[in-house]
């Protein structure tokens, strides 16, 4: 089997990806996100390539580790944050 992802990720303020955790509150519990500070501290480049090497990582392991719809909620939430920070940069 293959993993597909929808086209749109249709996403509202309230759950823009630094709002929000899939598997866990371990991160949003803390006063500063893990990639807020990565983000703070490598270029948009670096930045943009953990975002997406992580997107792919879960994407890659969807149908071998753990639950097929969580790492695919992963995958979309590392890519959102990828469209932010470009959509951002844009701006």
């Amino acid at each position: 089997q293959t993993c597909a992802l929808p086209i749109c990720f249709p996403v509202t303020i309230a759950q823009t990806p630094s709002r929000y955790q899939v598997g866990g509150t371990h991160y949003t519990e803390l006063d500063i996100q893990p990639w807020d500070a990565m983000q703070a501290w490598m270029t948009q480049e670096q930045f943009l390539g953990f975002l997406l090497g992580n997107g792919i990582k879960y994407l890659a392991r969807c149908n071998s580790k753990g639950s097929r719809l969580t790492d695919l909620k992963k995958a979309r939430h590392y890519i959102e944050k990828a469209i932010q920070t470009i959509e951002s940069d844009n701006e």
